[in-house]
């Protein structure tokens, strides 16, 4: 009888046991439900969701991902370099440019205002980063970042001198003296109570005043596209090209002006045969190229000087004339 009641007592105590169970399951399903109304609603109203897509900044993401590379002490700067120079250790080199890549970020935000795209200032600041630690002299006693400055600039600034218009502003050095000095020096004399004359600017940067005057008028102009629609006539659109004068030739001239590229091309050929070391290498890849080499390259690949191969260059120009005027003495006259 006593056995009896406890068997009854344990299957009630376990039944019990289980419905609570039943009710935290039960409890648990409806906080889910309860929850994911929520987060619907705030989905609806346009907040913050699962599901939502964040804006990615390209700029941020690379500040963060420079931000891992430690910067480098004098003493390990100049381990470094020394192990690149005398072994050619890439992975030294690497390290000296991962140190300073905040550097080029600090050169590339002076010049956000002339450039809005900071991605790409920052990429070719990092080009001039890698030509510095290639040539730098640990044994100069100087900092590899002050080195590293100037061709971190010269980068940026060739950058922004080829991509600020579709058409470059500035191909010689007064060109780009002035494109980036014009209006910085016309405001500097104005603050200073002076009349900013392109005969005072001239002087005090040192170019022509023509040059002035031809650059002041090259930044206040715009680009203007050769097919953009000026206007209808007679039912068509009309564009910039359509009413530019044709100044071509006769028929005659152009095959006269054909005839005289071919006998001039040949005699070219004809004089670079005879050419050997230094001065075939300059006819190739300077004097007879659509995309010559500089001087310094030509330089750095025979190992001598940029003022050696401007030598070279002008002797072998003087022989060159000298050859066609030889050659083909009666088109240079008419010429």
């Amino acid at each position: 009888m006593k056995k009896s009641r406890v068997e009854k007592k344990g299957r009630k105590k376990a039944s019990g046991d289980s419905a609570g169970v039943r009710r935290k399951n039960a409890g648990r399903k409806s906080a889910a439900a309860g929850g994911g109304t929520v987060a619907s609603k705030k989905a609806k109203k346009g907040g913050p969701g699962p599901t939502s897509i964040a804006r990615y900044d390209s700029l941020q993401s690379y500040l963060q991902e420079i931000q891992r590379y430690d910067l480098l002490t004098p003493d390990e700067e100049y381990e470094l370099a020394v192990q690149y120079v005398e072994h050619g250790d890439t992975d030294a080199a690497a390290r000296l440019v991962t140190a300073n890549l905040r550097l080029v970020v600090k050169i590339a935000f002076e010049y956000r205002r002339a450039y809005k795209n900071m991605m790409d200032l920052i990429q070719e600041g990092n080009i001039g980063l890698l030509q510095a630690v290639r040539k730098f002299d640990p044994y100069r006693e100087v900092k590899l970042s002050s080195y590293a400055a100037w061709w971190i600039r010269a980068y940026i600034l060739r950058y922004i001198l080829n991509n600020w218009r579709m058409v470059k502003l500035g191909t010689t050095q007064a060109q780009r003296k002035l494109f980036f000095n014009l209006n910085k020096e016309r405001a500097r004399l104005s603050a200073m109570g002076f009349e900013p004359t392109p005969e005072l600017i001239a002087e005090r940067l040192n170019v022509s005043v023509d040059e002035v005057v031809d650059m002041d008028r090259r930044l206040k102009g715009a680009d203007v596209s050769l097919d953009a629609p000026l206007g209808n006539s007679e039912g068509r659109s009309v564009s910039r090209i359509d009413i530019l004068s044709d100044n071509d030739g006769t028929q005659d001239s152009e095959l006269a002006l054909d005839q005289f590229n071919r006998e001039l091309k040949d005699k070219l050929s004809k004089f670079g045969i005879p050419l050997e070391g230094k001065e075939k290498y300059i006819f190739e890849h300077r004097l007879m190229t659509d995309s010559p080499l500089t001087l310094q390259q030509i330089g750095e690949n025979f190992s001598v000087s940029r003022e050696r191969i401007r030598q070279i260059e002008k002797r072998l120009l003087e022989r060159l004339r000298q050859f066609l005027l030889e050659e083909m003495g009666e088109h240079f006259e008419v010429q």
